[in-house]
């Protein structure tokens, strides 16, 4: 529904428009109904060019040409028509079928002065009264809402950059709470091992095995804090001191792999720190060891860790076995244990928030491998992840469904999957992936025919092109036109009478042009059995509905008369 502005602006165009019809009308000597309807018409078009513009151009281009009171509409209703008709096609159509039906209406009305003059130069004027403002009202239209558009798409990319810096701060959260429960997890459940090891110890007096106890309830404790600060990096919550920017992951990998050791090579650690609280681990390799990228082998070591973690928490003196096996294309870390032995320390005191394997599921995904994890077949459970020597930029299998080529990465659903795969905190493209708006990537898909703006500037450009030669031609037309039908009142005052008509006529221009049409409405009569020559004057009239005019009528030869006199537009 239109604002009560636009409203009561339209009522007062419509009433303008009406008015100037009639005004228009009646100064064309019209009769009283006639006014009046013309009137009534010109109003109830302007108020109809927003609805129906196709129809409200048809009507008054044709309309204007018996009243001249539509006339002033025209310009109006070819520029709403431009705005509002939808599609190139039918915009076209229809100011062809309005300039078509006007000019052939103009040149049966005024077949009698019909010249190839008069033609050019009515040609030139339709297309400037209907072509040219529905060609600026398209170009205007179309300038609009591809600005509309573009600020549109300005504001999403401006979402869109926040969203992507909000999953930044996400990522660093989270590789936060991984790194947290990777390491001090392990050192809790290594603490909490001993501790209920110790407890068990007959050498052990009463009072030191009350220590244990304590330490190991703290133990327990310090796992339910940091289990509920995992939770709250994990679940998004925002924690004060963070920058906006992820680190980069595979930078921190590599400084991890060099400096803390936390690599392939720092497995055996593991393995000497767990022996050491008294549990059975075996060491497996077979194959060529190869070197893996700084977050590949990262990922080695994170596997193991979780599975002696998960291993001590939930089968504490179960026998572990750790597989490092070099594929040709790939390095499996296994981490395999039987089932509890049930004379150790209870497991079900250790706190679990199930997030270790979805962290490794995450890490080897990042990487190009995969991790499966489940029960054997004795009791046990197992703990596997498949890791590529190469990094997915590097030339591992692509990661598109249907590829022949087979992938190591287990798809997820969160919402990383929507990023182009990389190391975390990496300069990521922001408009990576993301669409353009729909109106915006219509106008840029559209084929030739449809497409608004390219054809909108083009027909621009031509028909800018044609009304500059237009114009020219048309002004050479008109100034023969002049050359035929106008002279200077000096010249008439040259002419005298009883001077032949041969030597008059080679004075004077012959006359034969439209713009002497009409120049006898009025003029005093004609001398009888003469045949008079009527030219305009190059002199302005006496008012502007006034035009003077200059007569010479001949007879047997002679040059009987000459007058100047105005006669009425």
């Amino acid at each position: 529904m239109w604002p009560a502005r636009r409203i009561v602006g339209e009522s007062l165009l419509s009433v303008v428009f009406g008015l100037l019809g009639a005004g228009l009308e009646a100064l064309g000597r019209g009769g009283t109904v006639q006014v009046v309807a013309v009137g009534l018409a010109a109003a109830v078009l302007s108020s109809l060019r927003r609805v129906l513009p196709a129809t409200v151009l048809l009507v008054t281009a044709v309309g204007s040409v018996p009243f001249d009171g539509l006339a002033p509409l025209v310009l109006v209703a070819a520029w709403s028509a431009g705005r509002r008709i939808d599609g190139v096609g039918k915009a076209v159509g229809v100011f062809g079928l309005a300039y078509v039906l006007t000019f052939g209406l103009t040149v049966v009305l005024d077949l009698p002065r019909f010249s190839l003059s008069y033609l050019v130069l009515g040609a030139l004027g339709l297309l400037v009264a209907i072509i040219v403002p529905g060609l600026a009202g398209r170009y205007w239209s179309q300038r609009r809402a591809l600005t509309d558009t573009l600020r549109e798409y300005n504001a999403q990319l401006l979402r869109e950059r926040a969203m992507i810096a909000g999953q930044a701060r996400l990522r660093e959260r989270q590789r936060i709470a991984q790194d947290m429960h990777d390491s001090l997890g392990h050192q809790l459940a290594l603490i909490s091992v001993h501790t209920g090891a110790l407890e068990v110890d007959r050498e052990l007096t009463g009072r030191q095995r009350e220590a244990v106890g304590v330490l190991r309830e703290a133990s327990v404790a310090a796992m339910h804090e940091l289990r509920e600060v995992v939770g709250v990096l994990r679940d998004g919550t925002p924690a004060p001191g963070h920058g906006d920017t992820a680190p980069d992951l595979a930078a921190s990998g590599a400084e991890d792999a060099t400096t803390l050791s936390r690599g392939v090579a720092g497995i055996e650690g593991l393995v000497a720190a767990s022996r050491g609280a008294g549990t059975a681990v075996e060491l497996r390799r077979s194959g060529a060891p190869r070197p893996l990228t700084p977050t590949a082998d990262h990922a080695a070591y994170r596997i193991a860790q979780e599975g002696l973690t998960n291993a001590h928490k939930h089968a504490p003196g179960a026998p572990i076995t750790i597989e490092l096996r070099y594929e040709p294309d790939s390095l499996v870390v296994e981490v395999a244990n039987g089932p509890a032995t049930g004379t150790t320390g209870d497991g079900r005191s250790v706190v679990s928030g199930g997030q270790g394997l979805t962290g490794l599921g995450e890490r080897t995904r990042l990487v190009g491998g995969m991790v499966h994890a489940g029960p054997t077949a004795n009791g046990g459970f197992r703990l596997a992840g498949v890791l590529p020597y190469t990094s997915p930029e590097g030339g591992a299998p692509s990661p598109v469904p249907g590829d022949a080529a087979t992938t190591f990465v287990d798809p997820t659903g969160d919402f990383r999957q929507q990023i182009p795969a990389g190391s975390l905190g990496e300069g990521d493209p922001v408009m990576e992936g993301i669409g353009l708006p729909k109106e915006l990537a219509r106008a840029m898909s559209r084929n030739k025919t449809r497409s608004g703006i390219a054809v909108g500037c083009g027909v621009v450009a031509v028909v800018a092109l044609l009304l500059v030669i237009a114009a020219v031609v048309g002004g050479i037309f008109f100034m023969r036109e002049v050359d035929k039908a106008m002279i200077e009142p000096k010249r008439y005052d040259a002419v005298k009478v009883g001077q032949s008509e041969a030597e008059v006529r080679k004075q004077l221009p012959h006359g034969e042009s439209f713009l002497t049409e009409g120049l006898d409405k009025g003029a005093p009569p004609v001398p009888e059995g003469a045949k008079c020559l009527s030219l305009n004057s190059t002199e302005v009239g006496s008012s502007w509905r006034k035009e003077p005019v200059f007569r010479f009528c001949f007879k047997d030869g002679k040059l009987i008369e000459k007058k100047s006199f105005e006669v009425t537009n």
